[in-house]
């Protein structure tokens, strides 16, 4: 039987692989093998052809921007940085990875981790940092391995230390290990983790292009943004500046997850139409059931619903619906979620990785998980609902950093396109998908049961009383609403949610 090529097959079909180029192409731990694929080439380049100046000006035509969620123009923040003068300066990679089902940085790192180096070299160059810091969570222990032996090798061929190419330039690459906390990827609070403190964020300003790591200029950027520079240095910014809309160029690496028959790394030219990542690329929603929602954004982001479903993806078009790119991770929902529930569940995620070192978002999202706590438990009224929103732009608006700032995002947007169930909530005392327990109830059809006991013997609590072959009858008092029973009658049909 023949095998397909992996661009004959439809989840790649329509993917363009530019910082995954190599991931699975070569071995990670060889550099020869990246020096096969134009590795370090880009470095050369740029130390030997190019002023630092012109470095940064193809960074700004190709029209990158940062991929860690923020979006900002990378070689805008790198011209900020070398415009100040300083006896040291920074380069700082942020791997700290920390959305839930995001794991694009991961890969890159364990299979392309010459990439980076060679990125954070050129960024040093043009910036005039001399060291550079790869903050990647300890969580990741190959990416780490990897990275050490990357670094390594390219001590042993010169092409990090002491005057490299010959050019004069010196730069030191050093590996930080973060402990797993989220705030981390706020990069003033990841820098403070690198000096050795507790990872909280500093107000800003200063920026870090004017007082970053150890006080000195630094350069922040993630991993995809490193992982796309040496093909633009390499080829020059026409190519990448062709691909995507006007203002979001280049591709993008989603984590795509959730409810969706193929689920994996997913790289697209921005502009791609949410529609075609899902039914395309991803092949539809799973067991017949009905797209509903897609978070973008992690605990960042927000929800697209359906009548976005037909959406150009990039920064602006995500940020005019209340949502954003985020970092990359891309879940998709069907229509058996509850979105007050999803809601719930990334604020949880936040409160949980909140720093606590300003009071909007210390105290705000607590009061705001209390508030979703009360509406799922059936005890919510409209004035919670007016309140949970109020207080949402509230800690959004106040909130010292980026994790604060964006934590309200999953409840503004369900509450911008789902609305209607925090209103079932509330006044029907319902959820539409029957996800929240304390608002649903087990109940026995009596016009379908044929009474084969079945559910009575999965029961844990002894709540379903009845014959053989006749009618069964649900106890609600002990019903624990575990849907043990709603399991167990899957050919009859006869247990449904109500």
């Amino acid at each position: 039987m023949a095998v397909k090529p992996l661009a004959d097959t439809e989840f790649y079909k329509k993917q363009t692989r530019l910082a995954l180029r190599n991931c699975g192409v070569i071995d990670p731990e060889s550099i020869e093998e990246y020096f096969a694929v134009d590795g370090y080439q880009a470095l050369a380049k740029a130390l030997t052809q190019l002023t630092p100046e012109q470095v940064i000006q193809i960074m700004k035509d190709s029209g990158l921007r940062g991929r860690g969620g923020g979006g900002f123009p990378t070689g805008l923040k790198w011209s900020f940085t070398a415009a100040n003068a300083a006896d040291q300066k920074y380069v700082v990679c942020n791997a700290d990875e920390g959305d839930p089902g995001a794991f694009m940085d991961r890969s890159v790192l364990e299979g392309d981790p010459h990439a980076i180096v060679e990125a954070m070299a050129i960024c040093g160059y043009c910036t005039g940092a001399t060291a550079g810091y790869i903050y990647v969570r300890a969580e990741y222990p190959i990416a780490v391995k990897r990275l050490e032996i990357a670094i390594d090798a390219a001590k042993k061929h010169q092409l990090l230390g002491k005057n490299i190419f010959g050019s004069g330039f010196d730069f030191e690459l050093y590996i930080r290990l973060g402990a797993g906390a989220f705030v981390c990827g706020e990069e003033t609070a990841l820098m403070t983790s690198i000096e050795g403190n507790r990872g909280e964020p500093r107000p800003r300003p200063p920026y870090p292009a004017v007082k970053g790591l150890f006080g000195k200029p630094t350069t922040e950027n993630n991993v995809e943004t490193f992982a796309n520079v040496p093909q633009i240095i390499l080829h020059g910014a026409e190519p990448f500046a062709a691909m995507g809309t006007e203002k979001s160029k280049g591709s993008k690496v989603f984590a795509l997850g959730g409810n969706i028959n193929n689920t994996g790394l997913v790289e697209i030219p921005m502009g791609t139409r949410l529609r075609e990542i899902i039914e395309e690329i991803g092949g539809g929603i799973p067991n017949g059931r009905k797209f509903k929602a897609v978070q973008t954004g992690g605990p960042s982001g927000g929800c697209i619903p359906t009548e976005h479903l037909d959406i150009e993806i990039d920064y602006d078009n995500l940020s005019a619906i209340g949502c954003m790119i985020g970092s990359g991770g891309m879940i998709v929902m069907d229509d058996s979620k509850c979105m007050v529930d999803i809601a719930r569940f990334f604020l949880d995620f936040t409160v949980d990785e909140s720093c606590g070192k300003c009071s909007p978002c210390r105290i705000g999202t607590k009061r705001m998980l209390e508030i979703l706590d009360k509406i799922i438990a059936g005890n919510g009224t409209l004035e919670d609902v007016d309140k949970l929103e109020e207080l949402a732009y509230h800690v959004k608006e106040n909130s010292l950093c980026g994790l604060g700032q964006t934590a309200p995002n999953p409840v503004l947007a369900t509450l911008r396109f789902f609305r209607h169930e925090y209103i079932a909530h509330v006044t029907e005392h319902k959820c539409p998908a029957g996800v929240c327990k304390a608002l649903l109830s087990y109940n026995i059809d009596p016009e379908k049961c044929i009474g084969c006991t079945l559910c009575a013997r999965v029961c844990p609590t002894g709540a379903i009383n009845g014959t053989v072959k006749q009618p069964h009858v649900i106890d609600h008092d002990k019903c624990i609403k575990c849907g043990a029973c709603e399991t167990a009658c899957k050919k009859v049909h006869a247990v449904y949610k109500a």
